[in-house]
């Protein structure tokens, strides 16, 4: 019931996701980023405590290959689960349960992993690793980039209704957060189309949190 794909960038530092499902709300559940750590997933029959856990492991000095296995210990539900884990430095890695839900399959690239469940084809994660690979520009935008190449290579079984994509650089907190939530249809295009209209602004809110002196106008009535 889910594609999606975990990165970095390596000229900027950022660590991102991106995630697409049949289920409502999934990125609020499924994905996790820590700026100056990494970007993780935790899907299929989803464990939202998994993401946190993978992120301490890589920030205490586990490569990813021992995040997984660090999560796999004493785990009585691991085989129900999906696990992508991208770190900032390093190989990233994965880990796809024996209960994964129907056609399922995983692909590796030089700066990304992607994954999927419930898919229409076992192609679909090496597809979202080429667009990426192949994209320039913001992480989001070719996080946004590896979703659309999923649903060209046909996605998932079914249709999807939720996508989402979050990004961490310099802040504490993710720069980039954009969802949408329950689409009845192209939840993937709703959010190229949030990406669309977010990316002009962002830097404007970071300085607004970072350096509220120097803050933009926000341009609304009553803001000089």
């Amino acid at each position: 019931m889910t594609f999606s794909i975990a990165a970095r960038c390596r000229e900027t530092g950022m660590v991102g996701v991106a995630i697409s499902s049949s289920s409502i709300c999934v990125a609020s559940r499924c994905a996790f980023v820590e700026a100056g750590v990494g970007a993780v997933l935790s899907q299929n029959v989803t464990d939202p405590t998994l993401g946190p856990a993978a992120l301490a492991a890589l920030r205490h000095g586990s490569d990813a290959q021992q995040a997984v296995q660090l999560i796999q210990a004493d785990n009585a539900t691991i085989e129900w689960r999906q696990v992508l884990i991208q770190p900032l430095v390093g190989a990233g890695a994965i880990h796809s349960g024996a209960h994964v839900l129907g056609c399922h399959a995983q692909a590796y690239g030089a700066d990304c992993v992607a994954a999927g469940n419930l898919l229409a084809a076992d192609s679909i994660p090496a597809a979202m690793v080429a667009a990426f690979q192949s994209s320039s520009g913001h992480l989001a935008h070719r996080l946004v980039c590896a979703l659309e190449a999923a649903v060209r290579a046909g996605g998932e079984a079914g249709p999807v209704h939720s996508a989402g994509v979050l990004v961490a650089h310099e802040p504490t907190w993710p720069v980039v957060d954009l969802r949408v939530d329950y689409a009845e249809s192209c939840p993937i295009a709703g959010l190229r189309a949030l990406w669309t209209r977010y990316v002009p602004e962002l830097d404007d809110y970071v300085v607004r949190a970072t350096h509220p002196e120097r803050a933009p106008s926000y341009g609304v009535a009553g803001d000089p």
